[in-house]
């Protein structure tokens, strides 16, 4: 299960926490402009923009868990397990697009939020494997521009389409209801509250206009964490100071290993955090081993994809 958090306005960032019980040889993957991106029914397309993300181990396709383009539009894919909805077979006169094509072929073609949801207006959501034997990973995806911020979710009448005010989007249930029930936490605030119960009662602390913020670990609590924690944060003042400020805000969502177990018993645990610059071109990432913030660049040449191993021992710097 993840978390994806999507700061618009002065200082526009994008990540997630990814959290899952084992790995899927991730690699930070740098993708050149004119990558030919072979899928399996839409036509092939040589990359327009240079793309920079978390991927799986694949020297053929980017398999993007979450990347940034040149342009600046950064997208990601979640967990959907019991909502998505994907259509059996292909039809004609669509984009049929598999879910592991969506964030390479979206950032392959597309400079902003904007035209992404016209191409995926016209987009079909097919089953089909990346490789014969491979599972079909059921998914939902958020993207984002430094200006507007959508969700497309995969359902049985096809992709919705939403805009996400909040900038977050976690796994189940579906954004509608996510949305829906941040009406519940209606009296949150970072402020030093009011007494309205009796007078002379003395505070216990700071912290407790947040009382009632759920702290568990399941998906709908880490989706009003993620907005509160969004919606309270001050601003910087300089570009790492950003990403440091949001890497603190994804730890309020990360799973800590031993703390979450899935239905087959393995433990679950946030495997790496990342943050994108859109503006820069940089891919922040530190890991559950590693927690040290490291970084790469868009590549600014080449052919043939690059992926890093993302070193998931401690680093320590000692002075």
């Amino acid at each position: 299960m993840c978390t994806a958090l999507a700061l618009c306005g002065a200082e526009p960032l994008f990540g997630r926490t990814l959290d899952l019980e084992c790995g899927f040889s991730e690699r930070v993957t740098q993708v050149p402009r004119g990558f030919l991106l072979r899928f399996g029914a839409l036509p092939p397309l040589r990359s327009r923009y240079a793309m920079v993300g978390m991927a799986a181990e694949n020297a053929a396709f980017p398999l993007f868990a979450e990347a940034v383009n040149e342009r600046g539009l950064c997208a990601a894919g979640l967990n959907f397990p019991y909502s998505a909805r994907y259509f059996p077979s292909r039809a004609e006169g669509a984009h049929n697009v598999a879910p592991h094509e969506m964030i390479a072929w979206l950032l392959g073609r597309c400079a902003s939020v904007d035209e992404a949801e016209r191409l995926l207006r016209g987009a079909r959501v097919v089953r089909e494997p990346y490789a014969e034997g491979w599972p079909v990973a059921p998914l939902h995806w958020i993207l984002s521009d430094g200006v507007r911020t959508l969700v497309a979710e995969p359902r049985e009448d096809g992709l919705r389409l939403y805009d996400d005010p909040f900038g977050v989007l976690a796994n189940e249930p579906p954004f509608e209801s996510q949305l829906a029930r941040l009406g519940a936490f209606r009296g949150l605030t970072a402020d030093f509250p009011e007494n309205r119960f009796y007078a002379p009662l003395p505070p216990v602390g700071v912290g407790l206009g947040a009382l009632g913020l759920p702290g568990d670990a399941s998906s709908p609590s880490r989706f009003v964490r993620a907005a509160f924690f969004s919606r309270t944060r001050l601003p910087a003042g300089s570009a790492l100071g950003a990403v440091s400020h949001f890497f603190h805000i994804l730890g309020g969502v990360e799973m800590i290993r031993g703390t979450v177990r899935t239905e087959s018993g393995a433990p679950d645990c946030t495997r790496y955090q990342c943050c994108i610059d859109p503006a820069a071109g940089v891919y922040y990432f530190k890991t559950y081993g590693n927690a040290r913030i490291r970084a790469v660049r868009l590549p600014s040449e080449g052919t043939c994809l690059r992926q890093i191993d993302p070193h998931t021992e401690e680093d320590v710097l000692y002075l």
